[in-house]
This record gives C-alpha cells, sequence and structure tokens, in this order.
C-alpha cells in the first residue's frame, strides 16, 4: 500500500511550511530591525547621560562645599549606571541581536530546503519523508529560538535595572544629605567676621573723635 500522501495532501504540507517560513522571515524580519533601533537608542541615551554627568561635575565645582560635595558624589554615581549601560548594550548585541540575525540565515536555507524537496516530490519518496522532516522541525525551531532570544532580553534588562534602582538609591541619598544650611552658615561666618571688623573700625573712630573734642575743650 502507498503510504505517500496524494497530490492534494502534498499541496497542502508544502504550502503550510512555505506560509510558517514567509511568516517567520517577516515577523523575524521586523524584530530584528526593531531591537537594533532598541539598542542603538539605549546607546545614545548612555552617550546623552554621559554629557551630563560632565556637566553636573564641572557646576559641582562653581559651588559651596556641601553642594559641591553632594552633586560629585551624585555625578559619579552616575556615571556607574552609565557603565552598567554599556555592558547592556553589549549583551544585548550578543546574545539577543545576534542570534536573531543568525537565524535569518538558517529561515533561508529552510526556504532553499523546501524548494529542493518539492522539486523532487513526484521522484522519490524519500525526498517526501526529507519533506514531512522539515515541516515537523520548522515549527521547533523558531519557538526555541523565540524563547532563547526573549529569555536573554530579559535577562539582560532586568540585571540592568535592579543595579541601576541600587546605584539610584545611592545617588538619590547623596542628594538628600546636601546640608544647605552648614553651607549658608559657612558662607555667613566670614561675612560676620568682616562686619564685626568694620563695626570696631567705626567705634574706634568715633573714640578717637570724642578725643579730639576733649582736647579742644581744654
Amino acid at each position: 500500500m502507498n503510504r505517500l500522501p496524494d497530490v492534494r495532501t502534498r499541496d497542502n504540507q508544502a504550502q503550510q511550511i512555505q506560509d510558517a517560513v514567509s511568516n517567520v522571515e517577516k515577523h523575524f524580519g521586523l524584530l530584528c530591525q526593531l531591537l537594533a533601533a532598541y539598542i542603538r537608542k539605549t546607546a545614545r541615551l548612555r552617550d546623552k547621560a554621559d554629557s551630563l554627568v560632565k556637566e553636573i561635575s564641572i557646576y559641582a565645582d562653581t559651588e559651596t562645599p556641601n553642594l559641591k560635595r553632594g552633586l560629585k558624589s551624585f555625578a559619579v554615581e552616575l556615571a556607574n549606571i552609565q557603565d552598567y549601560r554599556t555592558a547592556q548594550v553589549e549583551r544585548l548585541e550578543a546574545k539577543v541581536l545576534e542570534p536573531l540575525k543568525s537565524y535569518g540565515t538558517i529561515v533561508k536555507l529552510k526556504r532553499d530546503d523546501i524548494k529542493a524537496a518539492l522539486l523532487a516530490w513526484s521522484r522519490e519518496s524519500k525526498q517526501m519523508a526529507q519533506l514531512e522532516k522539515t515541516r515537523q522541525r520548522n515549527p521547533s525551531d523558531r519557538h526555541i529560538i523565540s524563547q532563547k532570544i526573549f529569555t536573554e532580553f530579559i535577562t539582560i534588562e532586568m540585571a540592568f535595572h535592579a543595579k541601576a534602582l541600587e546605584v539610584y538609591t545611592n545617588a538619590y541619598q547623596h542628594i538628600k544629605d546636601i546640608d544647605e544650611d552648614e553651607d549658608l552658615e559657612n558662607q555667613q561666618t566670614p561675612n560676620n567676621r568682616r562686619k564685626n571688623q568694620l563695626e570696631d573700625e567705626v567705634d574706634d573712630e568715633e573714640e578717637d573723635g570724642d578725643d579730639d573734642d576733649d582736647d579742644d575743650e581744654h
């Protein structure tokens, strides 16, 4: 008894496989483009943050001691976050984007395999077995690659944000610890000393004037 499917069944199977491959090509291609854009924007955000760190540090050098110390510490923490962001970008490129690109090549090879099998299906049952094997294997591949890629994506993002939260907490505390009253007091102390000095000079001049008046009366 001939175990090969009839022509209609074979046509349906071939169409299903071709549709699956086309679907993967379309959506994985879009995912690849969007992930690449996401990574580029993350890298640009890091660059902007580096500029912000530099400006905060420059401004801190012009301020009072406590504010300067708080801003400098804040800038250090913000710079640390950008180091983690750099690692985030590198990991996303290596563990998410590159595997996705590589799978695009695999999909193209699958399409070539399908075409070769379809050309030979009417001649050899072995080729039909190959087509059936391709049909069974194809969904599994894309499920595995999808799971792996998005698991890596989530893991990398969680690691970055967990570390960023820790560093942002430290940065927040540095800003909260800035003692404005102490800076104000330190700023006023030299002014008070100068004011007292001026008052003493005025008192001395008045006393000298009183002595001159006494001498004139005599």
